[in-house]
C-alpha cells in the first residue's frame, strides 16, 4: 500500500513537501509518479522518477517549481513544491509503475495511494 502525506494549506508563494511511503513494495524496483486532481478536473501528471532514480520527468505546469526525489533507504519518494500557486490546489496522489522509465498516463500506474489535499490560498 502507498501512503501520501504532507499536504496542507499554504499561501501562494509558499512551499510544501509531500511524501509517499510504501508497505509491501520496494520503491527501488518501481517507477513512482505523482498526479493531482483539482475540483472538476481530470487527473494530471505532476512528476515521476524512474526506478533507478536516474531519470525524472515533470508536467509543464510545475517545471522549475517542483522537484521529485527518492530515498531508497527509507523507501520514500518526495515531492518538493516551491512557489506554489492557487492553481496547484488539488488532491495529490502517488502511484507506482512496473516499467523502468517514467510514463505520464495515469492508467499505466497499477497501485495508488489515497491522496493528500494541497490547498494554496491567494
Amino acid at each position: 500500500q502507498l501512503q501520501a502525506s504532507g499536504g496542507g494549506l499554504v499561501q501562494a508563494g509558499g512551499s510544501l513537501r509531500l511524501s509517499c511511503s510504501a508497505s509491501g513494495r520496494t520503491f527501488s524496483r518501481y517507477t513512482v509518479g505523482w498526479f493531482r486532481q483539482g475540483p472538476g478536473k481530470e487527473r494530471e501528471f505532476v512528476a515521476g522518477i524512474s526506478w533507478s532514480g536516474g531519470s525524472t520527468k515533470y508536467g509543464d505546469p510545475v517545471k522549475g517549481r517542483f522537484t521529485i526525489s527518492k530515498d531508497n533507504a527509507k523507501n520514500t519518494v518526495y515531492l518538493q513544491m516551491n512557489s506554489l500557486k492557487p492553481e496547484d490546489t488539488a488532491v495529490y496522489y502517488c502511484a507506482t509503475d512496473t516499467l523502468t522509465f517514467v510514463r505520464v498516463v495515469a492508467s499505466n500506474y497499477d497501485s495508488w495511494g489515497q491522496g493528500t489535499q494541497v490547498t494554496v490560498s491567494s
